[in-house]
């Protein structure tokens, strides 16, 4: 079993839960009631709010804050310097710290590098945010969105790959073989 690695410069809350083959890199912040599932990689100045939860294999770029509200499932990728937002209304002189709303980033999911994910959204399992893109709005199961605001441009595989899809609504990933089947507007793995 692969013990958890914390830099010395990076801060744990007492409470924090961490699991094992975790690493914690440079100049990070993880608050006392974190969750953070096992075989992650937190890199260099990030910050992990309370009742925050990252799955198993999370993987967190530099310069990411991830805010309460916010849940990773297993294997997600959170690219450098990308932006989830806890709160629709911000205002500095206005306390809504009960008015956080729920984020909940679905297995598999890839987010771009300078994303911004406004709160209160679902994004499904293996979708792919590109780098730059703003999500204001649930994006499905293997969708690939791009842009401000992100607009759906087509599918993605589990490994990454787009799809693309016959008349029949069937499609192979380029990489892995696996089918897959679009049907009313929603792809799933056969």
């Amino acid at each position: 079993m692969q013990p958890v690695f914390i830099h010395e410069t990076a801060v744990v809350d007492e409470g924090a839960t961490i699991g094992v083959g975790t690493k914690i890199w440079h100049f990070s912040h993880i608050m006392p009631k974190a969750t953070i599932g096992a075989n992650c990689n937190i890199g260099q100045n990030v910050f992990i709010a309370d009742n925050v939860k990252l799955g198993s294999n999370v993987k967190v770029q530099n310069n990411v804050s991830i805010y309460t509200g916010v849940i990773c499932e297993d294997d997600v990728f959170l690219g450098p310097s990308m932006v989830f937002t806890n709160v629709i209304n911000p205002r500095s002189a206005v306390n809504r710290r009960d008015a956080y709303l729920k984020t909940r980033v679905g297995k598999g999911a890839s987010i771009g590098a300078n994303a911004t994910i406004v709160c209160g959204n679902d994004l499904g399992s293996y979708c792919f945010i590109g780098a730059g893109s703003v999500v204001t709005k649930s994006i499905p199961d293997y969708a690939l969105v791009v842009g401000n605001p992100a607009k759906q441009v087509g599918w993605i595989s589990e490994w990454g790959e787009k799809l693309s899809f016959d008349e029949k609504g069937h499609a192979n990933c380029s990489q892995s073989g696996d089918k897959y089947k679009l049907r009313e507007g929603r792809v799933f793995k056969n």
